[in-house]
């Protein structure tokens, strides 16, 4: 049987109106800020008007590594909250919002997949309510603001040379990555190289993304650093006067944006931090309305077990305070049998045909990297379950193959339909999750805020991704030594590697050891509340392919918009 277009199932979804929507989380319509009739903000004060009920089962869908292609976290995540309702539960949904850079450029949309998709897809895709729009404002406030410090005499004593903060904009365009600003004339600015990054990876997101309240976003935004005095002195947002007007910009896009999946299921979208420099993460103020609106809140961490859910889990969960219940670990046969070694997939190709024939042998060749990513959720004190994402062209023996590598491990596994069935398809796998999450919690942080940050990286390297140890650059060294000396070693770190192992090259595949990561240079996102250390070169401004999804996407003259996938 043919499945429709995601965009062809979406624009048949029959969407409930935003108030029967937010009554399946006991959420009043009082608290609601109508944008249209299919998406609403919620007002914060629903907090606090929440915060004496019953808490919700806390789950995290995070997977084994991907192949360039995604094996389908997003489309998981909203199966199974769909599927809760399958099972006599109530599920809530949290996740990020796209960007429309990757939006424009290869994905082509991010609403999740076949019949578990979150609708109205077009809004989830383009625009939404601004929030994107705002961190935009917000951040190209700060550095207007910095820049015009610099012009008008530069109180603060900033090095035009270790100026840290740049632009952001939320489009695919590599000729920005490095520009030169303030030339023309005296009456123009100070000259200086800058650049700018994709608005996802802006730290204004992080900052939108793990405040608990408006008071302390305030504060996260006046803590960012954006340069150095020549004596090494950090100088912040703070201090140039720019705080405030960036807190204004932001207020609204503070409150979480409430939609729906296809079976009406609710779903917060909210903030969008980069996967990569960041943590990777929805908010945490959508998750602190969502763990009083049912029986489960299921949100998303972006890429890997060992990306993002080591940044759910050190990162998120520390900065809120909230403890996970369980946590589903996405597995597909065609990773695994790439794991394997034996093939190659690149995105915008066909599959190697021999990838499609039936060889369970294959999977357990590359079970190495599901056994460490379950291991990964273990190292947290959190119960794992294996999401079998089943495609068309899958065979028996390669799930029970899947199953047999959890199993081995005492994890549960269970096979999930939901891209064709929606949430019946991931009943079986809400039943296992429902039985995790009933499990005694042991849940813990990987290292203490007080360990120093080489302490905080070597731990994660060497547990997490199986590395033999770290290797800095002098550079990484310098940065380190200056950010423990301006007080931010009690921060969290936060890894940026490739996604496509677990290690820190992309070629090694599986669960490698006998390595060590070299560690290029160490960033600080202060009022974000981390530390990131780069391994790699790891762009923060994507550029367009050859042929971008904006070239197909339109708009007919009755207003439908087509090219979304």
């Amino acid at each position: 049987m043919s499945i429709p277009s995601d965009l062809d199932i979406a624009q048949a979804a029959t969407l409930k109106p935003m108030d029967d929507v937010a009554a399946q989380m006991d959420l009043p319509p009082e608290y609601l800020e109508r944008h249209g009739t299919d998406v609403a903000k919620i007002e914060l004060d629903a907090i606090e008007a929440m915060k004496d009920r019953p808490r919700a089962k806390y789950v995290v869908v995070t997977a084994i590594t991907p192949t360039p292609l995604g094996e389908g976290k997003t489309t998981t995540t909203v199966g199974l909250g769909q599927a809760f309702s399958h099972i006599g539960k109530r599920g809530v949904v949290a996740i990020r919002q796209p960007s429309m850079g990757p939006t424009f450029g290869i994905k082509g949309g991010a609403a999740g997949g076949g019949y578990s998709q979150v609708v109205p897809m077009e809004k989830f895709n383009l625009h939404l309510t601004g929030d994107f729009h705002a961190v935009t404002s917000a951040h190209n406030m700060l550095s207007a603001v910095l820049d015009n410090h610099l012009y008008q005499g530069n109180e603060a004593g900033l090095d035009p040379y270790r100026v840290t903060w740049r632009r952001v904009l939320d489009v695919n365009e590599r000729a920005l990555r490095n520009v030169v600003t303030g030339l023309g004339g005296r009456m123009d600015g100070v000259p200086r190289e800058s650049g700018f990054d994709i608005t996802s990876a802006s730290e204004v997101m992080a900052v939108l993304a793990l405040s608990n309240d408006l008071g302390e976003l305030r504060q996260r935004l006046g803590r960012i650093v954006v340069g150095y005095t020549k004596d090494g002195d950090a100088v912040t947002a703070e201090d140039i006067h720019g705080a405030g007007s960036m807190a204004a910009l932001m207020r609204d896009a503070l409150k979480p944006n409430l939609m729906q999946t296809l079976e009406n299921t609710p779903v917060l979208v909210h903030a969008g931090p980069f996967g990569n420099i960041a943590h990777g993460n929805s908010s945490i103020v959508a998750d602190r309305i969502g763990i009083h609106g049912g029986d489960f809140l299921v949100t998303e961490a972006g890429f890997g077990a060992d990306m993002g859910a080591e940044r759910f889990f050190n990162i998120k969960c520390r900065a809120s305070g909230m403890v996970p219940d369980a946590a589903v670990v996405v597995a597909t046969v065609r990773a695994l049998k790439a794991h394997s070694g034996n093939h190659k997939i690149v995105a915008g190709k066909d599959l190697p045909p021999a990838l499609l024939e039936e060889n369970p042998e294959e999977v357990h060749a590359g079970g190495a990297n599901l056994r460490k990513q379950i291991e990964n959720m273990r190292l947290h004190g959190v119960s794992p379950v294996v999401c079998i994402n089943a495609f068309p062209t899958d065979h028996p023996s390669e799930h029970q193959a899947i199953r047999e590598i959890a199993e081995s491990l005492g994890a549960r596994a269970a096979v999930s339909t939901h891209f064709a069935d929606g949430g019946r398809g991931a009943a079986e796998l809400a039943e296992a999750v429902a039985e995790a999450a009933n499990e005694e919690s042991h849940f813990q942080l990987l290292y203490p805020d007080d360990a120093p940050l080489r302490e905080k990286i070597e731990t994660v390297a060497t547990k997490v991704y199986g590395a033999d140890g770290v290797d800095y650059a002098p550079a990484a060294n310098t940065s380190i030594d200056l950010y423990e000396r301006n007080g931010f070693g009690n921060l969290p770190v936060c890894i940026a590697k490739t996604h496509l192992s677990i290690s820190s090259d992309p070629k090694l595949l599986g669960a490698p050891t006998g390595w060590r990561m070299p560690v290029r240079e160490v960033r600080a996102s202060v009022g974000a509340g981390f530390i990131y250390p780069i391994c790699g070169d790891m762009r923060t401004m994507p550029g367009l392919g050859k042929n971008p999804a904006a070239h197909h996407i339109d708009v007919k003259p009755d207003g439908t918009i087509v090219g979304l996938f």
